[in-house]
């Protein structure tokens, strides 16, 4: 099993791939938030660690009161660092939820959301799971909203592929950073132009791949 409290460490190395990613992440995000529909935004995070993106943006964020955000974790140390660093950073409307991300089911009540995060997956899971991902994310969504994902784009390079699903689901592509880090990282960001009338999946989403015994850079 992969030590996902130790992976977060790269985050504190400003010269670290991951926290390349992360300052992208968190302008993707800040510009979402921005343009995320007048009222209460729904912010969903799969997989969200320690809400290192959420928390670093929106304690100074001009609309930090109308984001909901809900965290969905499933490793228990890190889900509650989580809620630590929500506390801390005053955010009562920020949810930490020790629950498997890869199930629809884990989040529902949460549903639709304006904003989805599916940073930190995609470099973890196989390409059939990829693509059952963007595939299911309209049933996910509300109208217009906005995706924020992340994948490596290490040999063989599935980003082109990845971005292409999305395109087949509903969303246009807002942005895509190809960052020039050890890891070869890209952040994609794409917005639903397509509401679904699909129903909620009721199959495992993703089911993250044992760690490789030898591996330079996290994914």
């Amino acid at each position: 099993m992969r030590d996902w409290v130790g992976w977060h460490e790269a985050y504190d190395d400003p010269s670290s791939p991951l926290a390349a990613r992360l300052i992208q992440v968190r302008g993707h995000l800040s510009q979402a938030i921005d343009r995320a529909r007048a009222g209460p935004v729904r912010l969903i995070s799969l997989c969200a660690g320690q809400g290192r993106d959420v928390i670093g943006v929106l304690p100074g964020h001009p609309r930090r009161s109308d984001v909901h955000a809900l965290l969905v974790e499933l490793d228990q140390d890190n889900a509650a660092l989580a809620r630590d660093h929500a506390a801390a950073a005053g955010l009562s409307q920020v949810q930490v939820r020790q629950a498997d991300a890869s199930l629809a089911g884990s989040f529902a009540d949460a549903l639709p959301a304006d904003i989805l995060l599916l940073c930190g997956i995609f470099g973890n899971v196989s390409s059939a799971d990829i693509k059952r991902t963007a595939e299911a994310a309209p049933a996910l969504c509300a109208p217009g909203a906005t995706v924020i994902w992340t994948r490596h784009r290490r040999p063989p390079d599935l980003t082109p592929k990845i971005r292409a699903w999305f395109e087949a689901s509903g969303f246009a592509e807002v942005a895509f950073d190809a960052l020039d880090t050890a890891s070869l990282t890209g952040v994609g960001v794409c917005r639903l132009s397509q509401a679904s009338g699909a129903g909620l999946p009721d199959q495992s989403l993703f089911t993250f791949l044992p760690a490789r015994p030898v591996r330079s850079v996290p994914g």
